[in-house]
């Protein structure tokens, strides 16, 4: 990897490659605000078009294709380039914005958010895979650090702005100021990605087990994003029994495909095996509690419902803090493995912090829920950053798009499981505060579990000067 990220970037110049880098932040950007901007606008949508019960599909559709077309377009990028894939993903996403934008219907709606989801999961894997391939290791921290940020300031700008771009100029705007953005990022983005070697032929391309993950991922986001779904059995166990007959044949069939959508050196790499498992535990827990946080702190710590939503912002500012830092730190420390320790730790001791909130007073429960959301904030962002460096470093050349996409998708199918999981438990455990103390602690034990399984032996950054 660091050879070909090596070779490309001497070609390209420096300006093409800013340039480039910008564009893959604006397509990363408009992917990550696509799901939170549209939330505090859904009141208003709802009110226009009638929505009624369809209205969790009009997120959960985006949700749903954006995690199982992740490993496809990572690996369309192996084999036809960053550049085809950039493209591919802006026209995907900026139709689907144009349809979303004049969508008469309920129907039309959802079925336009979907297209995004599809457009959206292309362009965050797209972001994180061509970082690795034009920089090389002395300079990849620190763009990554940039890449990391977009997340952090999406989950934070991305409600406001919903709430702002609705009530000034109607919710349709949200989805009609996508299309300037599209058109630049295509310009920039054309003009300055660079072209790379083919690794392999769309001919040969592994479409049955592409169709394996969209099948069998949808079943499982499915049981994982619906309440309905996942809390009756008519639906929930049909599901799950497709969701298992996908991995069967998906295995089967990566096991005799000649261009396998992950191939089996891959999951033979102990460090890329340990990056997964450790990816799909975070998803779990970190990921999977978000619903229940604010249940939490309302029950927890017993403050209302705009109290436990201002107190929300110590996650992102955590999360926030920790990646404007990470820099600095890794300068001082370059070995991954120890910060991949250290994010697991804090991540812990955040969730029990939120655990223990119903065995404490008030006056005492609020700063301790505040300290313990800063800390998995800030876990998420320190975790985000060393697990996809982690994958950057170790993918094969040819191989990044796969990695990262299958990284991407471990962290986002962990999250869809995590939150169908503690539903289940919510519904188990005994009513009151208890409940989402139940949940919390449960994540704070699987967490755990993830430090046994890190990875132990991340290739060490080098030496980086300068900045971006």
């Amino acid at each position: 990897m660091d050879t070909t990220a090596t070779e490309t970037n001497k070609r390209a110049p420096a300006l093409a490659v800013n340039l480039s880098f910008a564009a893959l932040l604006m397509g990363l950007l408009m992917a990550q605000l696509d799901t939170n901007i549209v939330v505090a606008a859904l009141p208003v949508i709802s009110d226009d078009l009638q929505l009624g019960d369809a209205i969790a599909g009009v997120t959960a559709s985006t949700l749903l294709t954006v995690t199982v077309f992740t490993p496809v377009w990572g690996k369309l990028g192996d084999v036809l380039g960053r550049r085809f894939t950039f493209v591919a993903s802006v026209l995907v996403f900026g139709v689907a914005s144009l349809l979303c934008a004049v969508a008469p219907t309920t129907g039309v709606l959802i079925a336009g958010r979907a297209l995004q989801g599809i457009g959206a999961g292309g362009l965050i894997v797209t972001a994180v895979s061509a970082v690795a391939v034009i920089f090389d290791k002395e300079e990849l921290v620190r763009r990554q650090i940039w890449v990391t940020a977009v997340f952090g300031i999406s989950s934070l700008a991305g409600p406001p702005a919903g709430a702002f771009l609705a009530s000034a100029w109607g919710w349709r705007s949200i989805f009609y100021i996508n299309l300037p953005i599209c058109v630049l990022a295509l310009l920039v983005g054309v003009w300055g990605l660079p072209k790379e070697p083919s690794h392999g032929s769309l001919k040969r391309f592994d479409y049955p087990g592409a169709l394996a993950i969209v099948i069998g991922g949808s079943a499982l986001v499915g049981v994982g994003s619906s309440e309905t779904l996942a809390r009756n059995a008519a639906y929930a166990v049909p599901l799950v029994v497709v969701t298992i007959s996908a991995l069967v044949f998906l295995i089967w069939r990566e096991r005799r495909a000649s261009e396998p959508l992950i191939t089996a050196s891959l999951l033979r790499n102990i460090t890329l095996r340990q990056t997964l498992v450790t990816t799909l535990l975070i998803g779990i827990t970190l990921f999977g509690t978000f619903t229940f946080v604010p249940l939490a702190l309302r029950s927890g710590a017993g403050v209302s419902t705009e109290t436990s939503g201002a107190m929300l912002l110590a996650l992102t500012g955590g999360q926030l803090v920790i990646v404007l830092f990470f820099s600095l730190l890794v300068r001082r420390n370059r070995n991954l493995t120890m910060w991949t320790t250290v994010s697991l730790v804090i991540g812990v001791a955040g969730l029990v912090l939120l655990t223990v909130l119903p065995l404490l007073p008030q006056v005492v429960a609020i700063p301790v829920a505040v300290m313990g959301l800063t800390l998995a904030g800030a876990a998420l962002g320190l975790s985000l950053q060393v697990l996809t460096l982690a994958g950057q470093a170790t993918a094969e050349p040819g191989q990044i798009g796969q990695v990262m996409g299958t990284i991407t998708f471990t962290r986002q199918l962990g999250g869809a499981l995590g939150a169908a999981g503690f539903g289940w438990i919510v519904l188990l455990a005994p009513q009151g505060a208890a409940a989402p103390a139940w949940v919390l602690g449960i994540a704070a034990l699987l967490l755990m579990t993830a430090l046994l399984s890190r990875p132990r032996d991340i290739p060490e950054l080098k030496n980086d000067g300068g900045g971006w």
